[in-house]
């Protein structure tokens, strides 16, 4: 409800507003169980959407969609109006959005697991810090090798190509052990029971389908059904976190603003940073704190303020406390925390307020006009203007089919991917090679020839027969032709002797009958690879110049350039692989020589300690003494002999 185009929150005092120009500040709304938080948001939500502010609410318990229908009047809702002063009311409904990301009771949510992330990812998935780092390495290996990563089927498709050529990968990437590679397998497999595959795929949300009006200019309330997914808490939470990211990525920046662009309230929020790692706790931070300059308000909804982290408590300006229970020392150590929150008030104490207050009062303090905490008041909050309970399933689905996004994400969409490229790859792996006996070539490329295929059941009697050619036909790219490759213990292939030039004066051109194609092995030169690359293609005997030629279809394609690009890189890849290949080889061989080596060196060592390498080495040592020695007096004997001198 809106007053002085200020959204009315509750009346202590004076009426409590909250300034829409401070509304991108953040808040919190806390307080136990049964004490007014549902009523409160409620009440935010519905005054963000009369002034013109798309909303987002998380419905865990259900009770949110009644949004879609008016209040009705009881004796409670007239005895808050009146403790609240409010001089007219008008019951009314607000335009609502139904989500859900299983498809049940909304629109299908979606996002692609590349937009999820590496990092959200492994939270969603209970990872270990080792294995983020190899599920990392598989987005890494899939955004360059151009393999996108959509739905579930993508992802593990990707981990069962990454765990089988690991070895190819882990000079480049680090290391990728089979024992990760499994247990983020398990991890994907659990959460497909749990309804990721639903989740993961297209059409994506576009998050401009929240930023909208309806035609009277209020901002749509988007609900998202949680009921079910809140079963499976790191889902929700993840699922949340992801929202907000893709809100900071995809906004621009638009500064201070009169009033936000969109509202985020997240309810049940200590689920969010439950088991929450170092980083992406950062990146939560960092999120809340840039995301108000793109016109983006969060609002948690939790039990306790303890339990938002301390950085992030301190981000949110505008507050809404609920009554707390104090029946334990923590419980009271909480109690004096959050009361320590409040700009003080002189009139009351508000750690004694704080276990004092009634269903419906709260102690509020929202920003002033100069960004500054008003000083925390006592007030009782407003009745919602819509229906406060659930709503029947028919009226549910009733809205969602009048809804202008019906049909636009029902329908899920599955083009190439990562999952559709590696099973092409794979499926090329498994084919079973061509059997081809090979001989002593005459030449390079010179092999043993191939059974001849059925003689075709028509024979042309003008044309010249022919004999298919024996070996291969291979591609020479500095004439651009095909020349044939003859084993030297084959005869050569009988030409073709040109047509009389009267016989070809009398044939009608209608009456010229091609020659049947005979499918052939051919060694083409990959210009990206120095090699040659064997393909069986489709040959015709040209009579004019002698040899066979490709049969080119009559209506070729016109070359793709995106095609030729993604063959040359995949070309590249592949000479790649062979360059890491032949590395991993020779270091390899160099690891086995080390080896080697040092396995003589302990064999010897051993030897040398044993008992007869002892009594082998003793030996040798003193017969080297009596060589030494001798060979000494016949030196010494002969200098004497030399010089005259005497032996002393």
């Amino acid at each position: 409800m809106l007053y002085e185009n200020r959204i009315w929150v509750g009346t202590g005092e004076k009426p409590v507003c909250l300034l829409p120009e401070m509304a991108n500040r953040h808040g919190l709304i806390a307080g136990a169980t049964g004490t007014g938080k549902t009523v409160s948001l409620k009440v935010l939500a519905e005054g963000f959407s009369a002034m013109g502010v798309p909303v987002f609410l998380s419905d865990v318990k259900g009770d949110l969609a009644g949004m879609v229908k008016p209040g009705e009047h009881s004796e409670k809702i007239a005895s808050r109006l009146a403790d609240c002063q409010v001089p007219s009311f008008q019951y009314r409904a607000f335009p609502t959005v139904f989500w859900d990301v299983y498809g049940e009771q909304g629109h299908p949510v979606r996002a692609t697991v590349s937009e999820m992330g590496p990092l959200l990812l492994s939270r969603m998935l209970g990872l270990n810090e080792t294995q983020a780092g190899v599920l990392n390495i598989c987005f890494r290996v899939a955004d360059d090798e151009g393999m996108l990563l959509l739905d579930i089927k993508d992802l593990k498709a990707m981990l069962a190509y990454v765990g089988e050529n690991a070895r190819n990968y882990t000079l480049h990437y680090g290391n990728v052990s089979a024992a990760s590679v499994g247990a983020i397998q398990r991890a994907v497999a659990v959460l497909e029971d749990q309804g990721g595959d639903l989740f993961f795929g297209e059409p994506a949300l576009s998050i401009a389908d929240w930023l909208q009006l309806d035609e009277e200019g209020l901002g749509n309330i988007n609900i998202l059904a949680c009921d079910k997914l809140f079963r499976n808490p790191t889902m929700y939470s993840t699922f949340m976190l992801w929202m907000l990211s893709e809100l900071y990525e995809l906004l621009p920046e638009q500064g201070d603003l009169d009033k936000p662009r969109i509202v985020f309230f997240f309810d049940e929020a200590h689920l969010l940073f439950d088991n929450c790692t170092k980083s992406l706790l950062e990146k939560i931070d960092q999120v809340v704190r840039l995301i108000r300059s793109k016109g983006v308000g969060v609002y948690f909804i939790t039990q306790n303020p303890s339990d938002i982290p301390q950085t992030i408590l301190g981000q949110l300006g505008n507050r809404i406390q609920h009554a707390l229970r104090a029946y334990t020392p923590m419980d009271q150590k909480a109690v004096k925390t959050a009361a320590q929150t409040f700009r003080v008030n002189p009139k009351f104490d508000t750690e004694e307020a704080i276990t004092a207050l009634k269903t419906g009062e709260a102690l509020v303090s929202f920003l002033d006009a100069h960004g500054a905490p008003c000083v925390v008041d006592r007030a009782t909050i407003l009745p919602p203007q819509s229906y406060m309970s659930a709503i029947t399933p028919e009226l549910r689905q009733a809205f969602i089919s009048t809804s202008p996004l019906y049909g636009v994400y029902d329908k899920p969409v599955d083009r190439e991917s990562a999952y559709e490229i590696l099973s092409g790859h794979f499926t090329e792996q498994a084919a079973p090679a061509p059997q081809i006996s090979y001989a002593a070539p005459a030449q390079p490329f010179g092999y043993a020839p191939q059974p001849e295929p059925a003689a075709p059941a028509f024979q042309p009697e003008p044309e010249p027969v022919t004999s298919k050619p024996q070996g291969f036909m291979v591609y020479n790219p500095v004439t651009g032709q095909y020349e044939q490759k003859v084993i030297e213990t084959m005869t050569p292939i009988p030409q073709a002797a040109p047509a009389a030039p009267a016989v070809q004066q009398a044939a009608p051109q209608q009456q010229v009958v091609q020659q049947p194609t005979v499918q052939m092995p051919v060694m083409i030169y990959d210009a990206a690879t120095g090699q040659y690359i064997q393909k069986m293609m489709a040959m015709r005997f040209d009579p004019a110049t002698g040899t066979y030629v490709p049969v080119q279809p009559e209506s070729a394609a016109p070359v793709d350039p995106k095609a030729a690009a993604k063959a040359a890189k995949e070309a590249e890849a592949q000479r790649k692989a062979a360059e890491k290949a032949e590395k991993e080889r020779i270091a390899e061989e160099r690891r086995k020589r080390a080896d080697e080596l040092r396995e003589e060196r302990e064999a010897r060592a051993k030897y040398n300690a044993s008992t007869i390498g002892k009594i082998k080495n003793t030996a040798i040592t003193t017969a080297s003494r009596e060589v030494t020695r001798q060979i000494t007096r016949g030196i010494l004997g002969s200098i004497t002999s030399l010089f005259g001198g005497k032996k002393r």
